[in-house]
Parts: structure tokens; C-alpha cells; sequence
């Protein structure tokens, strides 16, 4: 007999109810309650935030919270307030025994810092569970929204020997040779695990035009704040023949195409989130979708701080690097919905960025959102050869090591733009989760890889 998905079953308003429409269900048992003669039992497969009920007057001895079963039966009305069916057991196999007495997912809250401790059973808690199927439409609606606009679907190296952002935060790849670390034995020079797969992006955005890469990137900064990982995901469209603002608008209409395919495919785990985790989160979300975002340059953002009166950790002045409490403000508070801010200094931001006729500014673009701040970061890069070179030696970066994508500016060189989307902080921004450790499967992060 075929396995029924429990989301299917709950779901399907047409079900047939009684003996002649036997099915069978399979998950991990989530609560049992017993009476004088029948047992009640819930059991969740992971298609679904909601459990479906069991109903038996002869339980298996050996069934307990976290033991994973195999039901035959058939479906009857529900007696009790929280579903409208119920399947009525006919035969019970246990898979996997869980011992009562070191189960750790108890039928009680547990806080995000206990979970993370156990990162490989926290995926059976409704609120990791809720995120990974999130994760997983979120991910699927990033494939739709640039296929169906033509863009060309590409792998990067995870291996790098160069330094996209120019900020080092860089990890170090070495083999054990000799009994001792040694960093240029393999490939004979230094490598790195990548940081962004912008730069090689370019390179077939310049004979491709369209094209999207989404995989793993790597931070080897010592943050151990709430939006900051060591090891996260990152989609990253590059555009030939494009500028700024029209990459702008792409940007927009990407965080729009997500919130959208959430409300059509994840509502049930939405209103979940919006009931435990933010109340108001569907209507911040709405919010998004229903109105145009906010655009400033750099200049007007730090006038508007500065005029603001509030006390910020971080002093202002033009110049500076936005911190968090700053792009919070200016979405949460002055906004109060997601703004773009352009034109930042170009001492603050990568030598890739196109200088603008003003000599002390970048086409660069930052999209900050409500409760994250900076959810997309991008420009439009620089494709004249004079100015990049130049550039790149007032930072002191070696032209030889990027000789392959100055090629780019000497053969055939266009106008192209691109930005990177931390896939963990739109997760954050549409769960309303708070720390972006508990929207990854494994986080990674200063002082803990395991497990």
C-alpha cells in the first residue's frame, strides 16, 4: 500500500471517510494521550506544520513521543476542536524506537538557544520544520523568478584564489603535507574559499548577458551577531548590458516574486509565524508587495540621520559605513518599508564599483528591509578599463592576479550591473525570525561548527 503524505490528507477537503478507503501514514510520533480504553496519538511527517490524529484501543507497548511509526486505517470525523478528521488505526508498526526518558523534544516551548544545541533533531520542531519548508519554496521561487525572465542558471567555484570584496576576511584553503600545514602545495598558489561568485559571474554574463548563480559562500569575520554567519547561501544575478537602476528594479521585483510565491504556496506556515514567532508579519509583508520601495542616495540617508536626533551607537557623518541600527532606522522607523540607497562614498565600498562623475561616489545600491536592514547589496560594475586599473592599484590589489577579469574590460567590454542576496536574511525578513542562526539547517558561525 502507497504511503499517504499527512499534508495531503489534511488538505484535501474530498477525502472518503470510513473502512472501504483504507490508507496508510508514516511520520515520528509527536504527543500520546491515553483514556480507559483508547489512545490518542499525533504523528507529523514534515509535509505539513499540522499533525494528523491517531485513534487505537490496543497502542504497541513500545510507542513513545519521537518513535517513528507506520499506521494503517481509515479516516472518521474528528470528536475533538483541532481537526475536522481523524484516522482510525487498524494496524501500528513502530519503525524506531525513541526512549522516553532522553528524548529531548518534550511536548514544551524550548528556546532557539537550547535547539541550536541540537541541530539534528530540531528540524521535528514545528518552528523548524515551518522554516526548512519556507527554505525550500523560497529557494524554488528564486529558480522561477530568473528562468522565467531568461537568465542562464550557473555554478561558481567554491575554490578561489581571489579576493572578490578586497576585505580578507578570507578562509585559508591548506592541504596536510609533511606533516605540516601548507597552503600552496595543490594548486601551487593561494586558496581560498569563495566569498562571492560575482567576479566569475561576469565572465559569462560577458558572453551569456543573463545569468544567476545561487550556491554556499564563506566569511572568515569574527561577528557573532544576529544576522552574521560564517558559512551561508547567496543568489547572485549578474546583468550585461544593464545599469544601475534597472538592476534596481530587478532587485525589487525579485524580494516582491518571493513574498508572493510565499503567501500562495507556504500560508499555513506563514500564519504560523505570524501567530508564535512576529504578530503583524503577514501585513508587514502585504505591506511589501502593495507599495513601491522608498530610494534615496547615500547623501540624503545620512541627512536624514543626522536630523533624526536620535542617539545612535555609532556616530554620523558622511563617509561612513551604515551599521545596522542605521539601515534599521531608515526602514523601520523613518520608511517604515524597504528603501534602496544609492550613490554610496567610494572609499566604503569594493573597487569593482563604477565611479560616478562626482569622483567621490559608486553606482553602488544597498536594499534595506524592515527588522534585517541591508538584504541586497549591489552595483553597476565598472567596465571602463582606465578607471579600474586604477582603482585597483590605489588599493594595491595585484593586477596579475586579476589579469582574467580585466580581459573582460579589454575584449568586447558593456555596461553590466549585479547584486547579491544573503539568502539567510530574506529568510529572517520573511519569517520574522530574530536571529538568522535559526533559519539555516547547520549553522556555522565563530566557535561552532558542529555537528
Amino acid at each position: 500500500m502507497q504511503r499517504t503524505r499527512i499534508q495531503a490528507i489534511l488538505i484535501d477537503q474530498g477525502h472518503q471517510l470510513g473502512p472501504s478507503a483504507s490508507l496508510q501514514v508514516a511520520g515520528w510520533v509527536k504527543t500520546i494521550r491515553s483514556q480507559k480504553q483508547i489512545t490518542f496519538f499525533e504523528i507529523n511527517d514534515g509535509s505539513c506544520l499540522g499533525n494528523l490524529q491517531i485513534i487505537t484501543e490496543k497502542p504497541p507497548s513500545n510507542l513513545s513521543t519521537g518513535a517513528s511509526v507506520c499506521v494503517q486505517g481509515y479516516l472518521v470525523p474528528s470528536l475533538g476542536k483541532n481537526q475536522s478528521i481523524d484516522l482510525q488505526a487498524t494496524k501500528i508498526q513502530v519503525l524506531g524506537e525513541s526512549d522516553p526518558a532522553t528524548y529531548p523534544l518534550q511536548k514544551k516551548r524550548h528556546s532557539f538557544e537550547f535547539l541550536r544545541t541540537i541541530a539534528h533533531l530540531r528540524p521535528r520542531t514545528n518552528t523548524q520544520g515551518a522554516v526548512l519548508r519556507l527554505r525550500s519554496q523560497m529557494a524554488w521561487a528564486t529558480h522561477l523568478f530568473f528562468q522565467q525572465r531568461g537568465f542562464l542558471y550557473i555554478q561558481t567555484p567554491i575554490l578561489t584564489a581571489s579576493d572578490c570584496e578586497g576585505g580578507g576576511d578570507l578562509f585559508h584553503v591548506t592541504t596536510l603535507a609533511a606533516g605540516r600545514l601548507s597552503g600552496e602545495v595543490f594548486f601551487q598558489r593561494q586558496a581560498f574559499l569563495t566569498v562571492s561568485g560575482q567576479l566569475e559571474a561576469e565572465t559569462i554574463a560577458s558572453a551569456l548577458s543573463d545569468v544567476y548563480t545561487f550556491g554556499p559562500t564563506f566569511r572568515a569575520e569574527n561577528s557573532n551577531t544576529s544576522r552574521h554567519l560564517a558559512e551561508f547561501w547567496m543568489i547572485e544575478p549578474e546583468m550585461a548590458f544593464q545599469d544601475l537602476h534597472g538592476m534596481i528594479d530587478v532587485a525589487e521585483s525579485y524580494v516582491k516574486a518571493c513574498i508572493h510565491h510565499a503567501f500562495t504556496h507556504c500560508e499555513e506556515d506563514l500564519a504560523f509565524f505570524d501567530q508564535l514567532i512576529e504578530p503583524g508579519l503577514i501585513r508587514r509583508l502585504r505591506l511589501v508587495l502593495e507599495t513601491p520601495c522608498a530610494k534615496v542616495t547615500y547623501t540624503e540617508a545620512i541627512e536624514i540621520l543626522l536630523s533624526s536626533k536620535q542617539a545612535f551607537t555609532f556616530p554620523i557623518s558622511w563617509g561612513i559605513d551604515l551599521q545596522s541600527e542605521h539601515e534599521r532606522f531608515l526602514a523601520e522607523s523613518y520608511f517604515q518599508k524597504p528603501v534602496v540607497i544609492t550613490d554610496y562614498p567610494a572609499p566604503i565600498k569594493a573597487f569593482y564599483m563604477r565611479a560616478n562623475d562626482d569622483d567621490k561616489t559608486v553606482a553602488a545600491m544597498d536594499f534595506l528591509v524592515p527588522k534585517v536592514g541591508e538584504l541586497i547589496g549591489g552595483s553597476q560594475r565598472e567596465e571602463r578599463l582606465f578607471f579600474l586599473e586604477q582603482k585597483m592599484k590605489a588599493l594595491h590589489l595585484p593586477l596579475e592576479t586579476y589579469d582574467w577579469y580585466l580581459d573582460l574590460r579589454r575584449f568586447g567590454t558593456v555596461p553590466h550591473a549585479g547584486f547579491g542576496v544573503g539568502f539567510e536574511r530574506l529568510l529572517l525578513f520573511i519569517t520574522g525570525l530574530d536571529n538568522i542562526r535559526d533559519v539555516i539547517p547547520y549553522p556555522r558561525y565563530p566557535g561552532h561548527i558542529a555537528p
